[in-house]
């Protein structure tokens, strides 16, 4: 997604209670994947998250008009979104939110501009500004501040933090690698709906399939709590979310549209102060307000769009 400025701004009423409900729904759902750890294993419970986004997506496709079928170049494209984005990145995720709490893990993945705008440069040609430079330095020095301060207060141990840490790193970069994936021209021929529909698909397979190599038969939580998670991850955190957030990458540009990785870890950090027990104090009051001052310097310097690719003659 280039950061090049859409046709509408974002302080009209529809654009901005379509940011404001992508933000809170993101900014939700990493609480919500704490409870689903607490009895399946990550890889069942990420499996059914999909089962079920990508019913709904399937029916908003139906619903949208768009076709239910991909070209065979099409289902190439979906195969390489649903190893990075549903199923490589969500693993990590699950996994580090084992060891970390789920608001640190979002304000570290607030940090997946980084990788976009490294691989953008290299993958497609888009050059880096030094606000966005300047940005991402001082929102990482934030982050370590918080790190300091979830090693000290958590009973987990220095290695248990790191461990988190390493995961949380290892989904945003395969975070990173599918949004290139849908930024490149291929991708971006294919119908939005058909090709997240088809990308959750493949991360049913894929994630099925390494769940029962190690972990066994399905499994599942039958209480209500982890139910409902199921239903707020698959529809609301995906279904509802993806279309509005890309719609908003459309009509404002994806530069503004992601100031939404701002309010996310915003809200993730509320949501982790009440039902986590996170303490808040001065250093982790000064890393995570350090963090979202480097986030906006990052986001006003984000790379400029690449200049449009020739399409070869027929």
């Amino acid at each position: 997604m280039s950061a090049s400025s859409g046709g509408e701004s974002l302080l009209t009423p529809r654009n901005l209670a379509a940011f404001l409900l992508v933000s809170l729904i993101w900014g939700g759902t990493w609480l919500v994947i704490r409870d689903q750890l607490s009895v399946v294993p990550a890889s069942w419970s990420i499996t059914w998250r999909f089962v079920v986004a990508a019913a709904g997506m399937f029916v908003l496709a139906k619903f949208r008009g768009e076709p239910l079928g991909l070209p065979r170049e099409g289902l190439r494209w979906a195969v390489a979104l649903g190893l990075f984005q549903f199923c490589l990145n969500f693993s990590f995720v699950y996994n580090a939110e084992k060891f970390i709490t789920s608001g640190l893990v979002a304000v570290m993945f607030a940090l997946l501009v980084v990788p976009n705008a490294i691989l953008g440069k290299f993958v497609l040609g888009q050059p880096i500004r030094r606000e966005f430079v300047l940005g991402s330095t001082i929102a990482a020095i934030g982050v370590a501040m918080l790190f300091a301060q979830e090693w000290r207060a958590s009973p987990a141990t220095l290695g248990e933090v790191l461990l988190g840490a390493a995961l949380t790193v290892g989904g945003i970069l395969a975070a990173s690698a599918a949004n290139i994936v849908q930024a490149m021209d291929g991708a971006k021929r294919m119908p939005l709906l058909t090709l997240l529909a088809w990308s959750m698909v493949v991360g049913v397979i894929l994630n099925a399939g390494f769940a029962g190599v190690t972990q066994g038969p399905p499994q599942f939580d039958t209480r209500p709590e982890y139910t409902l998670g199921i239903l707020y991850l698959g529809l609301l955190g995906s279904v509802v979310t993806f279309p509005l957030y890309y719609g908003l990458v459309r009509k404002v540009g994806a530069g503004t549209a992601a100031y939404s990785s701002v309010i996310v870890p915003i809200v993730a950090m509320v949501l982790s102060t009440l039902f986590e027990g996170f303490v808040w104090g001065m250093l982790p009051a000064a890393g995570a307000a350090i963090t979202l001052i480097g986030m906006v310097v990052a986001l006003r310097g984000r790379s400029a769009p690449p200049p449009r690719r020739a399409t070869p003659e027929p």
